[in-house]
């Protein structure tokens, strides 16, 4: 049977074409539990390349570091003079040999480099932080017999002072009872679960040989990316989109960088406080606290909190100094190593970093709050490079347009 093109003109047409749409966008809407499904199991047999992919993104920028110190440690190539055409092709030919070679040294370089710091951070800090774990699991008794004394003796002397505070005290104790509790019934998990931690870090090998393929053929994947690229977008928005792409990609190696360095920072300082101080389970906090540095704004509270958690449970005082050593150790990685690593290039608004926080936190989780500055300023400068400027340059047309008109 022949379809009529004419009955689309017809006036039910378009209420049958709608009442479709819309019976489709329940069905979708009412199965949309399934859609999620499918693409967690889609995840997670893609989750190595992906989890490669990024690992790639992240030993790019050393790797090219590298390659750019080899290349101003090698011979130049001498240029055929002349324009001898066979001459030229071999020049280039041997240009391109010597870039690939060069590439392939520094991706091993990199590797290598990784993973000898990976090796000395496991065996240095994954023993320590496992007996750290277990001594405070093993002294949280005695540690909470101490701090009720400490309570105790604050009731006794607020009660001479004429002050009842034997509520708050009760509260405390009470809580106190209830975490050593917890920490002596379910110490095997604790220690389970921070030996599976370190454990787990080898199950990304996986992952790591992934990102070396990648690393590896670098070249021939962002070209046929670029000839897609151009196939798909037209010749004259190329650039533009070039431009835009290559703006998003300096924002995010240099955020990565510099929240990598600037927990390396946190954490050291922390260390050398400690042993400076005298407090014990220096490792397991220091790692703490560098660990948690890297997510913006609320992760410094929570290492100063987890950290004078631990500290509280050996030593009120010890926790008390901890935690004017970290408000100091902030303000000074807040107002100059963070402005020194990030420079002019995270320059958003504290408001729009703290929504996009909340906001990405809810949507992904923890990798949401570790993006939300990133994706906030390349949605800053999206905004005020491309956005306002193109409503400002439409105005202007506007007014010219309007002043031609009142002259005619």
């Amino acid at each position: 049977m022949k379809f009529n093109k004419n009955r689309l003109n017809q006036p039910w047409a378009a209420y049958t074409f709608a009442a479709c749409c819309a019976v489709l966008l329940f069905v979708f809407l009412s199965h949309i539990n399934l859609l999620g499904i499918g693409l967690s199991k889609l995840y997670s047999f893609i989750r190595p390349v992906f989890i490669g992919l990024i690992i790639a993104y992240i030993l790019n920028p050393l790797a090219k570091v590298i390659c750019s110190g080899i290349s101003r440690l090698g011979r130049k190539v001498q240029a055929p003079s002349g324009k001898d055409t066979e001459a030229l092709r071999i020049y280039n030919l041997r240009l391109q040999r010597r870039a690939r070679n060069r590439w392939r040294i520094s991706v091993a370089l990199t590797i290598v480099l990784v993973v000898v710091f990976i090796v000395i951070l496991l065996v240095a800090l994954i023993p320590q932080i496992v007996t750290s774990v277990g001594t405070l699991i093993s002294n949280v008794g005695s540690y909470v017999k101490t701090i009720n004394t400490l309570l105790e003796n604050l009731d006794s002397m607020a009660s001479k002072a004429n002050l009842d505070i034997g509520s708050i005290t009760t509260f405390l104790q009470g809580a106190l009872d209830q975490v050593g509790t917890l920490l002596t019934k379910n110490s095997g998990g604790i220690v389970d679960t921070v030996t599976g931690i370190g454990s787990g870090i080898f199950n990304g090998v996986i992952s790591f040989i992934i990102s070396i393929y990648f690393l590896l053929d670098k070249t021939r994947l962002l070209a046929g990316c670029r000839r897609l690229a151009r196939l798909l977008i037209a010749e004259k928005r190329y650039p533009a989109i070039a431009s835009f792409w290559k703006r998003c990609n300096h924002i995010m190696i240099r955020y990565i960088a510099s929240d990598i360095l600037d927990g390396l920072f946190v954490g050291c300082a922390n260390a050398v406080f400690m042993i400076i101080a005298g407090m014990p389970y220096i490792p397991l906090i220091s790692v703490v606290v560098g660990v948690t540095n890297l997510a913006p704004t609320f992760g410094p509270i929570v290492g100063a909190v987890i950290g004078a958690f631990i500290l509280v449970l050996a030593n009120p005082w010890q926790a008390l100094w901890f935690l004017i050593f970290t408000l100091i150790l902030q303000t000074i990685d807040g107002y100059v190593v963070k402005p020194k690593l990030f420079g002019d290039t995270l320059g958003v608004p504290s408001i729009w970093i703290l929504i996009s926080i909340i906001v990405f936190g809810r949507m992904w989780g923890v990798a949401g709050i570790l993006l939300a500055i990133p994706i906030a300023a390349i949605a800053d400068f999206i905004y005020h490079d491309y956005i306002v400027q193109k409503l400002e340059s439409r105005k202007k047309k506007r007014a010219a347009a309007a002043g031609d008109g009142a002259e005619n």
